[in-house]
């Protein structure tokens, strides 16, 4: 069963969001580019003095290449000055895209 995977930053906003994912190769608009295998599903959004990421990975280990390969520079790169706030892994239950 996929993984479900929230991450919290706090003190950085849509700028830095777009920064990183510019130094990815990714397009949220358009949803082109250059995207991890074993991500599923990947959503961003604003909370009250930061930002949170929340994704479907398809196993931890797929997120975990991801981070070492490309996303930890990325997010260096882009401004993130420090590792995130909170961390935390689901064990999902259920997963399905409607229509998909």
């Amino acid at each position: 069963m996929p993984q479900g995977l929230i991450l919290e930053f706090d003190g950085f906003g849509r700028e830095i969001y777009e920064a990183v994912n510019a130094r990815l190769g990714i397009d949220m608009e358009t949803g082109e580019g250059n995207w991890p295998p074993g991500l599923l599903s990947h959503a961003g959004g604003p909370k009250p003095g930061g930002w949170v990421v929340m994704e479907i990975w398809e196993t931890r280990e797929d997120q975990a290449r991801f981070m070492k390969d490309r996303l930890a520079e990325a997010l260096q790169g882009g401004g993130v000055s420090g590792p995130p706030s909170r961390v935390e892994w689901l064990d999902l239950a259920a997963y399905h895209t409607p229509g998909g």
